[in-house]
């Protein structure tokens, strides 16, 4: 693949969230929703949310994002969750990746808390 450079602008951070989106459907997330929350929040410009559906396959979304984003030399910041594999956070500052488990998605309902947000639902055709 051809080297690719992501910078700080919201077109090239959707494009991003689009990116990550479509890698957790390639290893078969489920529920994958991309958030628009750059008119709601300072912090970021979009959401990925996905989910699991056991610690191992959390793990290996988490794993498989990184790596192939690094293809692209496009680095996460910041990483948790990894000690308990209910909901990994990855931090790729325009971009906040969110992998749950069904139970703590459930509990912690991100799409509610963030619902003026624009929200693009993910899917297989």
């Amino acid at each position: 693949m051809a080297e690719k450079k992501i910078v700080n602008d919201t077109e090239t951070s959707h494009e991003l969230a689009k990116m990550i989106a479509e890698l957790a459907l390639e290893k078969k997330a489920e529920d994958i929703v991309v958030m628009d929350v750059s008119k709601l929040a300072g912090f970021t410009d979009f959401f990925v949310i996905a989910t699991g559906n056991s610690d191992t396959h959390i793990k290996t979304l988490a794993d498989y994002i990184e790596d192939e984003l690094s293809q692209y030399k496009v680095k996460v910041w910041h990483k948790e969750g990894y000690a308990n594999l209910k909901w990994i956070l990855m931090d790729y500052v325009d971009v906040v990746v969110h992998i749950f488990d069904t139970e703590t998605r459930d509990y912690y309902d991100l799409e509610t808390l963030w619902a003026d947000a624009e929200k693009i639902i993910v899917r297989d055709e």
